[in-house]
Formats: structure tokens, C-alpha cells, sequence
């Protein structure tokens, strides 16, 4: 139409650009590094998004609590962040779609909404921890929390209001890049690195495995999947423009960030260990502003102070990759389809939306007397409560031919993300189950799940590969395929097996979520 906007379809990444009508081609190293460059973004800032306030202080408290000796956790986790983050690439490559917007349209309007507004508000409650860590690393600098937390509402609305994507993708690269502050800080601690590598490759923990040893190991691996990670990067590569074409760039961005995520994680548990592990039994933390403080006194007040510079930037990126997703999610409810190209003034909703959740959840991290330490506690509940239908839902949109076509999950996927997924939702369970009846026995409800997953996967697995459809002829170059109008797809086939399996999911989301709602009363009130 004459005076209609078109849209360009050209990727302009923090550290380059690929042209609209660009084939792919590549010869040669330097070509396909350059390439890499102007890719690169989604994967990396998801996973360093995944080290936020909440994951530092975790981190902090298994090295001040544990020592070394619960590093063995961490290498465990690359696989895990790599099958369900790469399923998550190549859902946004290959549809063009939103998280939020392809549950909607495959498994209907009330799966859609629940996803929808479950994750607003989880999200919402993460972004007041996130404020939280800003009030803590600045205090440490003596800095009122009423100074720091607006700021730092404005400087993340002003990144992301300027209407570029490249410009948004550039700062965070920049918050990213704040991370390398941790090898000054490794330097300074000087941590045994024959210690490291044993007990990065030897389980064990320091006073033997109790309740809360086994919750602290829970929660490290629960940090792993965020279910706000599901729905940025799938519409963070639909922002950007990745097709197809370009997905074996963007699983080398999600590789990446996979280690450096981990890699992160582990120096800021061995950092911890040697600063503060000796100096206090498996009960010593108290909260990351203890940690920093704690530092400063036995390693000097570089070390401190460096931390709690990690710790304001690990809540800045969460901040601003947990409400971006949020806002994506929101388009995904309206069947907008504004991103971080528009002007503000051209996409009112999307930023407002943005600015809406900052503002708020900065004023509520504000609130004197606020019930913070219920709100941490709510945030560990509801993931937990979230993970299994937010995995199995990715697994089973991975193995929908009419929307992935040549690009569904190979046989030897499924098996591997089946067994990750299995793990995952036992220990989201035995997370969720400890959270709302503290009394339970964790090692004994552990074995109890643990032992009836592993007979599920033992019978349930050579039966459900026997059902997978063999794969099919498409006459299209595979790079060029995409997912058509998802209006015009046939409807997602019911078999009796995904029937039961939603309903039990279903049935799940029900009960705990008011059992989740009784305790958080009873919390409150107590």
C-alpha cells in the first residue's frame, strides 16, 4: 500500500550486520567468524541474564556455606542449558513467532493464557529481587536504596527505549563484558585450582547430604531453566530476525554462553570458598551484602568491592532481560508484533509495559517492611511450580511436524531432552513439595521421585520412540523452510497419551498452585 512502512528483514547485530537478500554462504574462517558476530546476542546475554541477583547470591552461598565442595553441580549443567536452550533457538528461527503467541495457537487459548500471565507474574516477582540485589551491592558503596533502584528503573528503561535493536543488544553486550570483573576478583582470592578441578568432577558435600544441602543443590540446578528464558530468547531471535539459515551461528551463541554462564558460576563459588567458608559452619550466609562485606574483611576491600559490582550488574542484566520478556510476552497476548526496532512512540504498549513492571517492582522493593525474604520464597516456588509444563511444552512444540517440518527433533534428541527434562521435574518437584511442607524429608522424597522417574523412563521411552513418525520428503532446501501461516496448520493431533499428559499438568498447575497460595497466607500472616 502507498505510505506502508515495510519491514526490513535485515539482522543488525551488536558487532555486525547481514544483509536482507544475504544467501548465507560463507568461505573461509574470517567470513564465518564475522558472521558469528552479528549473530551472536540472544544465546549469550539468555544465559549471563540466568547469573541475575538471585543466582549470585546462590552461587555465594554454596562456596560460604559448602566450600568447593559443591561444584561438581555446575559441569552438569551445560548439557541441560544447551538441549532446552537450543529446542527454544530453533522454535523462534523456524517459526518467525513468539513463545507465548505458538503455545496459544498449538495447544489453544487456555494453555496459551496460563503460560501468559504465569510468567508475567513470576516475572514480575523476579524483578523485585533483581531490585533487591541493586539495593544491596549499592549499599555496600553506602549508597541509599532510594537513590539506587530509581536510577537504576531509568537507566533500563533509556537502554531499551531507543528504538534499535543493535543500540539495545550493544548495552547489553556492555553489561556482559562488566562479568570479566569476576577474573580480577579470582586473582585477588588466589582459590586452589587442583581443589577446583577435583571436586568440579568428584560429588561430594562438605557435613554430608541433609535437607538443606540437597535444597542448596536443588536450587543451583533449578537456576539452570528459568521459565522467563523460554520466552526471551525464542522472541529475542524473532526480534532480531535469525532465520534458519543462520541457527548454526545462533547454537554456537547459546554454546557459548552455556560455559561462560557455568564457568561464571563456578569462580564465584570458589571465590566464596576461599574467603569465607572457614570462617563460619553450613548455616553461615546471610545475604549477598554479607558476602561482599565478608570479603572485604578477610581478602580486602577490592575484593568486596568487586563483587558487589558483579552482583549490581548480574541484577541490571536480569532486570533487563526478565522485563523484555515480559513485554514480548505481553505482544504474544495481543498478537502484536512490536519489537525493539519500534520507537517508543510507535509501539506505546510494548513500552509501556516495560516501563510499567520497572516502576512497580522498584517501588515494591522500596516498601519498608516489604516482605522480601516472601517474595524470594515465592519466586523458588512458582519455577519450581512452572518448570515441568514449560519444558514438556517446548519438547512436544519440538516434535509438532506441522509447525517444525524438517527441523522437529531427531530420535537421539528427544531421548537425551526426555531424560534431562525427567531430572528437571523431579527436582522442581521435590523443590515445590519442601517449599509448602518444610517438615518433608527431602533425601527420602527425593529417592521416592527419583526411583519412580527412572522405572517411567525405563518402561515409557522405548514405547514413545516406537510412536515418533518417521521423517518426511520436503522439496525446499531445509534453510529455507519455514513454518507457514500458523492460522492455516492443521490442528495438533490429540493421541490418548498427550491428552493425559496435559491433563496431568493441568491437574498439577491446580493443586499446588493453591497449596502454593495457603502457604504464602500462612507465611504471611504467621
Amino acid at each position: 500500500m502507498p505510505g506502508e512502512k515495510l519491514e526490513s528483514h535485515q539482522i543488525s547485530g551488536a558487532f555486525g550486520t547481514i544483509k536482507e537478500f544475504d544467501v548465507g554462504t560463507r568461505r573461509g574462517a574470517r567470513a564465518r567468524f564475522l558472521t558469528l558476530l552479528a549473530i551472536i546476542g540472544p544465546g549469550l546475554i539468555v544465559m549471563v541474564g540466568d547469573n541475575d541477583a538471585g543466582g549470585v547470591s546462590t552461587y555465594a552461598q554454596a562456596g560460604q556455606n559448602f566450600g568447593y565442595t559443591l561444584l561438581w553441580t555446575l559441569p552438569l549443567l551445560i548439557p541441560v542449558l544447551i538441549i532446552i536452550q537450543e529446542m527454544v533457538a530453533r522454535l523462534g528461527a523456524v517459526t518467525g513467532v513468539g513463545h507465548g503467541r505458538l503455545i496459544r495457537e498449538r495447544f489453544g487459548k487456555y494453555w496459551g493464557n496460563l503460560s501468559i500471565f504465569s510468567i508475567l507474574f513470576l516475572n514480575f516477582l523476579i524483578i523485585i529481587t533483581e531490585f533487591i540485589g541493586v539495593s544491596l551491592s549499592m549499599e555496600y558503596f553506602g549508597v541509599s536504596q532510594y537513590l539506587s533502584v530509581p536510577v537504576a528503573v531509568i537507566l533500563l528503561f533509556c537502554v531499551t527505549a531507543t528504538g534499535s535493536f543493535r543500540r539495545w543488544e550493544r548495552f547489553m553486550m556492555l553489561f556482559v563484558a562488566i562479568n570479566l570483573f569476576v577474573v580480577p576478583l579470582v586473582i585477588i582470592a588466589k582459590p586452589h585450582f587442583s581443589s577446583i578441578v577435583h571436586h568440579s568432577f568428584i560429588p561430594g558435600i562438605r557435613g554430608g547430604a541433609t535437607s538443606s544441602s540437597v535444597l542448596l543443590i536443588i536450587s543451583i540446578i533449578g537456576t539452570t531453566i528459568a521459565p522467563w528464558q523460554l520466552f526471551f530468547q525464542e522472541s529475542n531471535i524473532v526480534d532480531k530476525k535469525i532465520t534458519p539459515r543462520w541457527l548454526n551461528y545462533e547454537r554456537v551463541d547459546t554454546i557459548l554462553g552455556s560455559f561462560i554462564v557455568v564457568i561464571s558460576a563456578g569462580a564465584l563459588v570458589a571465590i566464596s570458598a576461599v574467603g569465607l567458608s572457614s570462617r563460619g559452619g553450613t548455616n553461615a550466609y546471610t545475604n549477598a551484602l554479607g558476602v561482599a562485606r565478608g570479603l572485604s574483611n578477610h581478602l580486602g576491600h577490592g575484593a568486596g568491592a568487586l563483587f558487589a559490582i558483579l552482583l549490581l550488574n548480574a541484577s541490571v542484566i536480569g532486570a533487563a532481560a526478565v522485563t523484555l520478556a515480559s513485554s514480548y510476552a505481553i505482544g504474544d497476548l495481543s498478537n502484536t508484533h512490536k519489537g525493539l526496532n519500534a520507537r517508543f512512540f510507535e509501539a506505546k504498549a510494548f513500552y509501556g509495559v516495560f516501563a510499567g513492571l520497572l516502576v512497580l517492582a522498584g517501588t515494591v522493593a522500596l516498601i519498608p517492611r516489604a516482605p522480601l525474604g516472601l517474595i524470594t520464597l515465592a519466586v523458588q516456588a512458582i519455577c519450581g511450580l512452572m518448570l515441568p509444563s514449560t519444558t514438556i511444552i517446548v519438547l512436544l512444540l519440538c516434535n509438532d511436524r506441522e509447525v517444525m517440518g524438517p527441523w522437529v527433533n531427531s530420535k537421539w534428541l528427544n531421548v537425551v531432552a526426555i531424560i534431562i527434562i525427567v531430572a528437571l521435574v523431579v527436582l522442581s518437584f521435590t523443590l515445590m513439595i519442601s517449599t509448602l511442607f518444610s517438615s518433608v524429608n527431602v533425601l527420602d522424597l527425593l529417592e521416592v521421585l527419583g526411583s519412580a522417574a527412572g522405572i517411567g523412563l525405563v518402561l515409557g521411552l522405548p514405547i514413545g520412540l516406537r510412536r515418533v513418525e518417521p521423517p518426511r520428503d520436503y522439496d525446499i532446501d531445509r534453510r529455507d523452510w519455514r513454518t507457514p501461516r500458523l492460522s492455516l496448520l492443521e490442528p495438533m493431533v490429540r493421541s490418548r497419551p498427550r491428552t493425559i499428559l496435559m491433563r496431568c499438568q493441568s491437574g498439577y498447575l491446580l493443586i499446588a498452585g493453591v497449596l502454593l497460595l495457603v502457604r504464602v497466607i500462612q507465611l504471611a500472616t504467621s
